[in-house]
C-alpha cells in the first residue's frame, strides 16, 4: 500500500471552465477554441481535482481511467501515473495543487519534444511536401489551408492532385486552387499517381515555386496497393531530387482514437513519415491520442486543426494544448 498523504487544509485549484462574464469574445482565440474542441476529451481530467481535499488511491485510479478513456494510450498513461505514484512515495506531492501541477509537467514532458512546427526550407526549391493518410482524415482540406497560408506569406505554391483514385478528390483540390490562385497539376481519374506528382514537380521547378504540396490516395491503410503506390511516388520524386520529398506529412483524424496508431505504423513503414497533422479537434474528437503518438513514435507534430477556417490550421503548441486539455487557460491568455 502506498503511503498516500492526506492534506485537509488545502483548497483545490480554481476551475476556469467558464470565462469571466466581463470578457468580450466574439470569437474564441487559440486556447479557447482548443478548449471547446477538447471538451469531450478533457472534461473530467481537469475537473477531477475539483472538491478534492487530499490525494488518495481512488484519485489516482480515477485519473488513470480518465486518461485511458481520453485515448492517451496505455504507454503514455503508465508513464504519467508511474511518475505521479513515484512522487507520492517520495513525499514530493504535498497537496492537490501539487498533483495538478505534476500532471501538467508530465503531459508537457511527453508533448514538448514533438512540438516542431514545419519550416519551409529555402535551400530546397521547391520544398516538396507529400501528404498521406486515409480517406476522410482531412488531407485535401489541410493541403488547401496550407496553400493559402503559404500564398499569404508571399510564397509560390504548386499543388499536385495525386489522389487519382477519386474524381471528387481532384475536384476538391482544384476548387482550393481556384480559391487561392494556386496552380493544380492533375490528370484524368485513374491515371498513374506517380506520373502526376512527377509532372507537378517539373512544373514547380519551371515556375520557380517555393513549395510543392502533393495529395495522395487514401484508401484503407491496410491495403498493400496503396502503400506500394506511395513508395513509387517517393521513388519518382527521388529521381528528380534525391532529397525529396522533404516532408512526409501524415494527416490523422483525431476522432479515430487508438486506430491512429495503426495508421501511423503502416504509413511510417511505407514512406518514412516525418510529421503529423491532427485534424478535427473542433468537434467531438478525442485529442488524447496525440500523447499516445508522441510516446510511441516521437514523430514531430506539425499542425492541429481546430476549425473550418484557413487560420484554424495551427502550428502545434504543446503548452496551449495541455492547458486547454486541463481547462486551465487564464484570462488574458486566450488570444489567437
Amino acid at each position: 500500500m502506498l503511503p498516500f498523504r492526506r492534506k485537509k487544509n488545502t483548497t483545490p485549484p480554481e476551475s476556469k471552465d467558464k470565462a469571466p462574464a466581463t470578457r468580450e469574445k466574439p470569437r474564441p482565440g487559440l486556447i479557447g477554441r482548443l478548449r471547446n474542441g477538447l471538451k469531450r476529451t478533457g472534461s473530467g481530467i481537469g475537473l477531477v481535482f475539483m472538491g478534492r481535499k487530499y490525494i488518495d488511491a481512488d484519485l489516482l485510479e480515477e485519473l488513470e481511467t480518465l486518461l485511458l478513456t481520453a485515448d492517451v494510450g496505455m504507454e503514455a498513461t503508465n508513464r504519467i501515473i508511474g511518475d505521479l505514484t513515484d512522487r507520492l512515495k517520495r513525499n514530493k506531492l504535498d497537496d492537490i495543487s501539487a498533483l495538478h501541477q505534476a500532471l501538467r509537467e508530465n503531459m508537457m514532458a511527453i508533448l514538448e519534444p514533438v512540438a516542431q512546427p514545419l519550416e519551409v526550407n529555402r535551400d530546397k526549391k521547391p520544398m516538396v511536401i507529400l501528404t498521406v493518410g486515409i480517406n476522410g482524415a482531412g488531407k485535401t482540406t489541410t493541403i488547401g489551408k496550407l496553400a493559402e497560408q503559404y500564398r499569404n506569406e508571399g510564397r509560390r505554391v504548386v499543388l499536385a492532385a495525386g489522389d487519382t483514385f477519386r474524381a471528387a478528390a481532384v475536384e476538391q483540390l482544384q476548387a482550393w486552387g481556384e480559391r487561392t490562385g494556386t496552380p493544380v497539376i492533375s490528370q484524368p481519374t485513374g491515371s498513374d499517381a506517380a506520373s502526376v506528382v512527377y509532372d507537378a514537380h517539373q512544373a514547380a521547378i519551371a515556375r520557380g515555386a517555393d513549395v510543392l504540396i502533393a495529395d495522395t490516395a487514401g484508401r484503407l491503410h491496410t491495403q498493400s496497393n496503396l502503400m506500394d503506390e506511395l513508395r513509387k511516388i517517393r521513388r519518382v520524386l527521388g529521381k528528380q531530387d534525391e532529397t525529396a520529398p522533404h516532408e512526409v506529412l501524415l494527416v490523422l483524424d483525431a476522432g479515430t482514437g487508438q486506430n491512429a496508431l495503426a495508421q501511423a505504423e503502416q504509413f511510417r513503414e511505407a514512406v518514412d513519415v516525418t510529421g503529423l497533422a491532427l485534424t478535427k479537434l473542433d468537434g467531438t474528437a478525442k485529442g488524447g491520442v496525440i500523447f499516445a503518438m508522441a510516446q510511441r513514435f516521437g514523430i514531430p507534430v506539425r499542425f492541429i486543426g481546430i476549425g473550418e477556417g484557413v487560420d484554424d490550421l495551427r502550428p502545434f503548441d504543446a503548452e496551449a494544448f495541455v492547458d486547454a486539455l486541463l481547462d486551465e487557460a487564464i484570462a488574458g491568455s486566450d488570444e489567437a
